[in-house]
């Protein structure tokens, strides 16, 4: 069972959850847009018994303080001071969507701090069409204000986030969703092209691979971050 905490990270709240052995390696897990740690609940067992496993809530959603200061180089710079605050020094980092995003800005600024990355089914950070969306209706478990400042950032991305991706040294994974996902899968391919050390696996589930299916996401996962205990053969192409 995950032990639920908080830390202060330069006057804002951050909680997370953590489950793993004291003594393992850290491995860092970080949600996609209005998602909480709790999206993980489904593969972090499986992590777990291999590494010391770090659920974040990212500003804005879930437990974490909700600022109304907005932007994905913010968040960032979180996920920069949680590891410090924590003593937690070179990390497995695994993102998702906007957590993917916030993961590779990370590892662009700080490559000596990631052992080794996973990025579920993020593109390489070029324009797109921007649609305004739409507030649901009742309370959320996020706050809307942040919605509406990273989906700026994600239509009209910074030049320099898609120039630096060769700063990245972490050996990078990219569990792409196939032709169910919206996220343009050329995208994804390009990423894994500009990465340094970058590879694509595909698990045709759409976006929410590691929802779907569990089971083919962390028999990838797990294969690419340790070779020597994988199955002989996997159901992921």
């Amino acid at each position: 069972m995950a032990d639920h905490c908080t830390v202060d990270i330069g006057g804002i709240r951050l909680a997370y959850q953590v489950s793993g052995a004291a003594d393992a390696s850290p491995l860092v897990l970080v949600h996609a847009l209005g998602e909480n740690a709790a999206d993980w609940d489904n593969v972090v067992t499986a992590f777990a018994h291999h590494w010391r496993v770090y659920a974040l809530d990212l500003r804005g959603h879930g437990q974490s303080d909700w600022p109304g200061d907005y932007s994905l180089e913010l968040m960032r710079d979180d996920v920069l001071g949680f590891l410090d605050a924590l003593a937690l020094d070179r990390v497995t980092l695994i993102g998702h969507s906007l957590g993917g995003l916030v993961a590779y800005l990370f590892a662009e600024d700080h490559p000596e701090r990631v052992e080794r990355l996973v990025l579920e089914d993020v593109p390489a950070p070029f324009p797109r069409e921007g649609i305004t969306p739409v507030r649901p209706d009742g309370p959320l478990s996020f706050d809307w204000a942040m919605v509406l400042a990273v989906r700026k950032q994600i239509d009209d991305p910074e030049p320099a986030w898609l120039d630096r991706l060769d700063r990245i040294t972490a050996p990078t994974l990219i569990v792409a969703g196939g032709p169910q996902s919206h996220v343009p899968q050329d995208r994804i391919a390009e990423m894994a092209r500009r990465v340094p050390d970058g590879r694509v696996v595909t698990i045709p589930a759409g976006h929410l691979v590691h929802d779907a299916r569990p089971h083919e996401f962390t028999e990838a996962v797990l294969a690419f971050l340790r070779p020597a205990e994988a199955p002989p053969r996997s159901r992921t192409r």
